[in-house]
């Protein structure tokens, strides 16, 4: 396993031309296969949860399951009472509706009870996830009638309509996060490397992983479905990890090249970057990889969509690194090298020129921070960790608890679509829809299945139910009861004006599941019964506690997890109880920065969001599993940098603050870069969306500058040589110098005895 890093790149870099193009050759295969077999998207089925997807189940069994449903609004803009204009424009409405072979059939129209709107419902053919593929018709003879009646506001709404409305949304909001992380990942890796070559090598490879991970994720969706997710998950994970591993690479061979000072050749100055960055890069893949795979745990369709996505471009991003970068960098160095031999033939070959040739091009070779000014100020940086660690690592641990206090009040709710930018005109027709018709905002469907026979019986309970609710204050529409065709499966429709996701609908749900539903049809002998329902109240609140009862097992596994990767990649235990405990510190510091600025309203304005008084529920564990995976990069590459030392034989205090030194311009570079794709993400409409791209910035900021560099070097300085248990290579490294200085003295007082007697005894050897 540790030889695979050195010889893929000794390989590549003996085989550069060769490499290269069976990178973008895999590249291209993997868009082609994927273009081929397509995506395969997670249908309704796969969305299930709890008892709301017993009942949908059960509805689907007997031809009652949910249709999509279209919502055609006309109303005349003054607010006035609807007319004879506005009966026309419903009437052209419908008709143009059963004209469409996207539409099964279309309602009555239906007026408001306060005269001033009328809409007619139209029913789509397909599923419910799939007609919004098919809706663009739908809008089109919709945006018709308006433009017949220019005097009316003629507008469609529903789920299918407010999805294709936010699938568009999210695909310019995509576009703008590319537009502003690219320039800006690319300006920091020119303050980094100094040269526009070695800048666009991070950024291609970022590009073309993405690009190969979205063809293979459409493979792996026939095997694990796509929930939609998937190819955001992979820009966003794919642009910080795929900078991220190159520069480390890139960093550890220019800092080579510097240390060889012309005496190595660029294919050996490559393989050794491969022995201990290449190695590291491989180690925090993994850990990515593996700390991402808990998500399947909580066995649901978008958490594992999301852990595909991230686990996919990963490995890719770690290949490219292995592959394609190191015959790259052969092909850099030696094009420098051709220059500067160019250069030395014409003459006299200046200091800079020099320094740039060692350097594999252009720039100073520190990386943007570990040598010159840049190297003074991380000595001074590292200055209170290494002379009051104690004090250091107080203050800095009761900062991050400080910060993470307002997790303690965290309000979790599922983002749904009432959570939708207003933008949308769709969204805006709901809002109406709801004002005029809140009968239409909850139906709460009791589905029951029953034997052969039992019909009566059924119907009578569900009867006996539907008195039960008379006195419940938002059961105000008109409650119906639909049979399946063989009488096995009865379903009672109970409309609800209270708003969806509110304590009064939620409320309402439990006395139906709780009180209501076993005092009548739970006394029918062999029936089953569970409750659903239009507008989500069900869905959700059975998928919040669905997530709920899964966490404890995800986070432990995460946990245990991270804890044996560490010890795996380190060889010791304390390592790794205090890589557990930091990325514990700095998830729960920006879950307290999350809360702080969504649960409020005084960030509304500077972010661009609404406030629902939540966070949105798959927010905390997705950031918990993907904060610890990426939180590896850095413990990965910093204390690699600390062991090497320590390996070495120096003491582990100045291991630990050369080691954090040496690592920080790169880790600082690799910060910005990661924080640049994820803090683009905040400009999203989606609210969820900004939620994760905030507290994934929040928390590398937090871990790159106050966990790499107070509390980690502070906690190994105390801890010193106890760092490293139970690791006999440190103890033995330190043993061997330890003997290797006493022979020196040794040696050296016996010289200088021997000195003297040989002057005294000129012909007396020297034992």
């Amino acid at each position: 396993m540790r030889d695979i890093p050195v010889r893929a790149a000794r390989w590549s870099a003996l085989h550069p031309w060769r490499a290269i193009g069976a990178w973008f050759l895999f590249v291209a295969l993997c868009l082609g296969v994927g273009s081929a077999v397509g995506t395969h998207s997670a249908t309704t089925e796969d969305f299930r949860i709890g008892e709301a997807g017993r009942a949908e189940a059960m509805a689907a069994e007997g031809g009652l399951q949910r249709e999509p449903v279209e919502q055609v609004l006309v109303s005349a803009r003054s607010g006035a009472a609807a007319g004879a204009e506005e009966r026309a424009a419903a009437r052209r409405a419908a008709d143009r509706m059963r004209e469409l072979p996207e539409v099964a059939r279309v309602g009555s129209p239906v007026r408001s009870a306060d005269g001033k709107v009328i809409r007619v419902p139209v029913t789509m053919k397909g599923g419910e996830l799939e007609a919004g593929d098919h809706v663009g018709p739908l809008l089109d003879a919709t945006a018709a009638v308006a433009k017949e009646h220019p005097r009316l506001r003629v507008e469609e709404t529903g789920s299918p309509s407010i999805g294709e409305g936010v699938d568009g949304q999210r695909d310019e909001d995509l576009a703008l996060t590319e537009r502003v992380a690219l320039p800006v990942t690319l300006i920091t890796l020119l303050l980094v490397f100094g040269s526009v070559l070695m800048a666009l090598v991070p950024l291609v490879l970022a590009l073309t992983s993405i690009a190969a991970a979205v063809g293979l994720s459409m493979v792996a969706s026939h095997v694990s479905p796509d929930a939609g997710v998937g190819t955001n998950v992979i820009l966003l994970i794919g642009m910080a990890v795929g900078v991220d591993y190159t520069l480390f690479f890139l960093k550890r061979e220019r800092e080579e090249r510097a240390r060889a000072n012309g005496r190595l050749s660029t294919e050996a100055l490559v393989e050794l970057s491969a022995a201990t960055s290449g190695r590291a890069v491989v180690v925090s893949g993994l850990a990515v990889v593996a700390s991402t795979a808990t998500l399947y745990l909580v066995s649901d369709v978008i958490f594992s969509s999301l852990a595909t996505g991230t686990i996919v471009v990963v490995l890719v991003a770690v290949a490219s690194s292995l592959t394609v970068l190191p015959a790259l960098l052969t092909k850099a160095g030696k094009r420098a090298e051709r220059k500067a031999a160019r250069k030395a033939a014409r003459g006299p070959v200046p200091d800079a020129a020099r320094a740039r040739t060692r350097h594999g091009g252009s720039g100073d070779g520190n990386g943007g921070g570990n040598g010159g000014g840049n190297g003074r100020v991380w000595q001074t940086l590292m200055r209170p960790a290494s002379r009051r660690p104690g004090l250091t690592l107080g203050v800095s641990v009761l900062l991050m608890l400080g910060l993470a206090a307002p997790a303690l009040g965290m309000n979790l709710s599922v983002m749904d679509r009432d959570t939708h930018s207003r933008e949308l005109p769709a969204m805006q027709a709901y809002d109406r829809m709801n004002a005029s018709f809140p009968e239409l905002r909850i139906v709460h469907q009791v589905v029951v299945r029953s034997a052969p026979g039992d019909e009566r019986r059924v119907r009578g309970a569900l009867r006996a139910l539907e008195r039960r609710t008379q006195d419940e204050p938002h059961f105000t529409g008109e409650p119906r009861i639909r049979v399946a065709e063989d009488g096995r499966i009865s379903m009672l429709e109970l409309p609800s004006s209270a708003k969806p996701g509110s304590r009064a609908s939620l409320d309402e749900l439990d006395r139906l599941r709780d009180r209501h539903l076993p005092a009548t049809v739970g006394r029918v002998p062999g029936a089953e019964a569970a409750v659903t329902g239009e507008g989500d109240v069900a869905r959700n609140a059975d998928y919040l506690a669905h997530q709920n009862a899964k966490l404890p097992l995800v986070v432990g596994a995460l946990l245990l997890v991270t804890f044996l990767m560490t010890v795996w990649a380190f060889r010791s235990v304390v390592i790794g109880l205090v890589g557990v405990v930091l990325n514990l510190l700095s998830a729960a510091a920006a879950l307290g920065l999350l809360v702080l600025v969504f649960q409020g309203e005084w960030a509304e304005g500077l972010l661009g969001f609404t406030s629902t008084g939540s966070i949105g529920s798959r927010v905390p564990l997705f950031l918990f599993v993907i904060l610890f995976g990426l939180s590896m990069d850095y413990q990965v590459f910093v204390v690699s940098r600390i062991r090497e030392a320590a390996l070495r034989g120096v003491p582990t205090r100045r291991a630990v603050l050369d080691g954090i030194t040496s690592s920080a311009g790169v880790v600082t570079s690799a910060a910005a870069v990661m924080v640049t794709v994820f803090a683009s993400f905040v400009f999203l409409h989606l609210i969820e969306m900004k939620q994760i791209g905030f507290s994934l910035a929040a928390a590398v900021l937090l871990d790159a500058f106050v966990i790499r560099v107070m509390i980690l070097p502070s906690a190994m300085v105390l801890l010193g040589e106890a760092s490293w248990w139970p690791s006999r290579g440190v103890r033995g490294a330190r043993h061997a110098a330890t003997a290797a200085t006493a022979a020196t003295a040794a040696t050296a007082a016996t010289g200088d005895a021997g000195g003297q007697r040989n002057d005294e005894h000129p012909y007396t050897p020297v034992c």
